[in-house]
């Protein structure tokens, strides 16, 4: 920041532009971890006879973590809006 006073308000909006994002990563992961994990588990097998590999359970899993870290990404699009 520098001493103009309408970087004040940039970091404002950046800030709750970060938040936002924070949110809805927090939203994504626990939504994904909560139909995902049960799945890996093993969950869909005895009505579906359905039964993942471990390795793609893996796999399932670190998605969550790549679509977070692709969200936080966007918020470059945030902060060169701003200026």
């Amino acid at each position: 920041m520098r001493s103009n006073p309408v970087d004040v308000m940039r970091a404002w909006r950046l800030s709750r532009a970060t938040v936002r994002k924070m949110k809805q990563n927090l939203a994504w992961a626990s939504v994904y971890n909560i139909l995902a994990i049960p799945i890996a588990a093993g969950i869909l097998y005895p009505r579906f006879g359905i039964m993942l590999r471990p390795e793609w359970s893996a796999l399932l899993m670190s998605v969550s973590s790549i679509i977070v870290a692709v969200n936080a990404v966007l918020l470059r699009g945030v902060e060169r809006e701003l200026g």
